[in-house]
């Protein structure tokens, strides 16, 4: 089984994100058994899509997962739905900020992940990992992306699962801050997007629903 795992560069100032961070770990890594591809998208609305779909026809996947950094947020946070809309509250790193615009014009309103997201939480709650599950992705690039993933594999009917998980900043980045903020160690988001990997490569492994090309 091919994995394509992705990540944001920084943005917003900082010059970390923890989704960057893992995918460097993760690229360094070896695997038994599966295959992980990774890449790290730029923070650009107009680039970070393409350069997924690029990735994904190159790569031709089994499983996509994509990350992001969601300043705030207190845990993994698995999340269910896309939605068709852009509106950002910050500009991207290319200065764009896009207000109350869809993402593809005559798009569906919405898709859903075809993670298996309710086993995923069970078993990283299971090893020690909080977790929830997510019904809102935002409005930003991280929204943007797993929208446009999920509307090209269903327009162009391809067997691969995918979904967006976003990760909580890093104590790095909230201590350069003036206000208190929710904080996840490198290490403990790492191990807890590995337990992801290996979870979803057991489930599929073991069913009929294995996405193959």
């Amino acid at each position: 089984m091919n994995f394509l795992i992705t990540g944001f560069e920084p943005f917003d100032d900082s010059p970390l994100n923890p989704s960057n961070s893992i995918i460097d770990r993760l690229s360094k890594r070896t695997f038994d058994n599966y295959r992980v591809h990774t890449s790290v998208l730029p923070v650009d609305t107009n680039t970070a899509p393409i350069k997924l779909i690029n990735e994904l026809q190159r790569m031709t996947p089994n499983v996509v997962i994509c990350l992001g950094q969601a300043s705030g947020r207190t845990t993994v946070s698995l999340e269910r739905i896309a939605i068709n809309l852009l509106d950002f509250r910050i500009p991207d790193n290319k200065g764009n900020q896009i207000e109350d615009r869809k993402i593809i014009t005559d798009g569906p309103a919405a898709y859903f992940s075809t993670l298996p997201i309710k086993e995923i939480q069970k078993e990283l709650r299971k090893a020690g990992f909080p977790s929830e599950i997510s019904c809102s992705a935002g409005t930003y690039l991280c929204n943007q992306v797993f929208y446009y993933l999920m509307h090209k594999i269903e327009e162009q009917r391809l067997p691969t699962k995918a979904g967006f998980i976003h990760l909580p900043a890093l104590p790095e980045q909230v201590i350069q801050t003036r206000k208190p903020s929710p904080s996840m160690s490198l290490d403990t988001s790492f191990h807890a997007i590995l337990n992801v990997i290996d979870t979803t490569f057991a489930l599929f492994s073991n069913t009929a629903e294995m996405p193959s090309y």
